[in-house]
């Protein structure tokens, strides 16, 4: 792989290091770095240690100015182990965090540690382009729709934290559009019927997300089946388990359905609206399963009472909404914690403010950290904004904190 990173510095702050994120280098024998270089000079003072990259500059970056990185490295895909999603199995490769990034400068570098639930990475907004060489008969699921460049095949990607890719020989691919975003359903031979209503949900959920959040934030969304525990979001692409296809049986009553439709809600809360997923998880979490909610009411109102019980109380969700991924306990406790009880939390919220309001909120709120970080005090603050009603008591129920 040949990288080139044109990074533009607008910390506020002169720079004398680059911190990237390198997640390939977390697998063993995976990653191997052969050069790099800014502004055309070869870089000799940097360290690679587990998933940092580390470059001292040889002059400071100051303020307003920008800086062009180049890299190239190789890339040794390890087999997937049967709990991860990076690497290959006998039917597919998945490249997902696979190539160096510049971390986010808030104060400081931000590259968490990894942890074996939860997501640690926070991600600054950009435009990328990718040039991808392979077989005829390779069919790629990307974050972005691909376009002819001589041998090559081309996607651009705009305003997204990260880019993503999926390739197989066996993939049957049905697609269907709303409006100008193509939505395109990937997946194996023995689950069509699971592959084509996820289609139609993905397609209702991005009209319903789009009329209430924000227009759809990229060109095109691939919906893809591979052998994963669960499912998992990136920008234009969510990832969903076999098994949730294999265990499709008609109609929207289902994982295949609600945890489809969370992911594409992470389209609007993680891809549009960043936020630190390790310290702050709830603020894309808790708001994506919260999605799910209004995927049913406005699509099958009658299935909303199931979706609560199916979705939510059925694990009798508890413990503080802003929990990070570090204290959480175990996976169970946490997704109790920040994604079903943050889900009462905002639908207490909702009813607090009144429909009208909350939906003017949800508006602004996308619209106005659109492309941008999030804090729980930005979102607070956007709140008050929409509403005089007295939360405190709410915040005193579900939060550690003060807001």
């Amino acid at each position: 792989v040949d990288e080139t990173i044109r990074y533009y510095n607008n910390t506020g702050a002169a720079l004398s290091d680059i911190v990237l994120s390198v997640q390939p280098n977390l697998y063993s024998n995976t990653f191997v770095l052969n050069s790099i270089s800014q502004d055309g000079a070869a870089l000799t003072t940097f360290a690679l240690n587990d998933q940092r990259l580390g470059l001292t500059l040889p002059q400071q970056l100051q303020p307003g100015s920008a800086t062009t990185l180049t890299l190239s490295f190789n890339l040794n895909i390890p087999q997937k182990s049967s709990t991860g999603i990076f690497g290959y199995d006998f039917n597919q490769v998945n490249l997902v965090e696979w190539y160096p990034m510049v971390v986010p400068y808030i104060g400081g570098w931000v590259l968490h540690d990894p942890i074996s639930y939860g997501e640690h990475l926070v991600y600054d907004s950009s435009d990328i382009e990718v040039n991808l060489k392979t077989d005829s008969d390779v069919i790629i699921a990307a974050s972005a729709p691909s376009e002819p460049n001589g041998e090559w095949a081309r996607y651009r990607l705009y305003g997204a934290r990260t880019f993503t890719l999926s390739a197989s020989k066996e993939f049957i691919v049905t697609d269907t559009a709303v409006g100008d975003v193509v939505i395109r359903s990937y997946y194996f031979d023995g689950y069509q019927a699971a592959g084509d209503a996820m289609l139609f949900a993905a397609m209702q959920a991005v009209s319903i997300y789009s009329a209430k959040f924000a227009p759809y934030p990229y060109q095109s969304l691939a919906v893809v089946q591979t052998d994963i525990h669960d499912g998992q979001e990136y920008d234009g692409l969510v990832l969903l388990a076999t098994d949730f296809y294999g265990e499709f049986n008609g109609g929207a009553r289902n994982n295949l359905t609600t945890i489809g439709v969370h992911e594409i809600a992470h389209q609007w809360w993680f891809g549009l609206v960043g936020n630190d997923q390790a310290l702050e998880p709830w603020l894309d979490e808790a708001m994506s399963v919260y999605s799910e909610h209004i995927f049913y009411e406005f699509n099958y109102p009658g299935q909303v009472n199931w979706w609560w019980q199916f979705r939510v109380d059925y694990f009798k969700p508890g413990g503080y909404v802003d929990t990070s991924i570090y204290n959480g306990g175990t996976f169970r406790t946490y997704t109790n914690a920040v994604y079903l009880n943050g889900a009462h939390f905002i639908d207490d919220l909702r009813g607090r403010m009144g429909d009208d309001a909350f939906f003017a909120f949800l508006k602004d709120y996308a619209s106005r950290y659109s492309r941008g970080q999030v804090t729980s005090a930005d979102f607070f603050a956007t709140i008050r904004e929409h509403t005089s009603a007295d939360i405190s008591d709410l915040i005193a129920e579900y939060f550690s904190g003060s807001y």
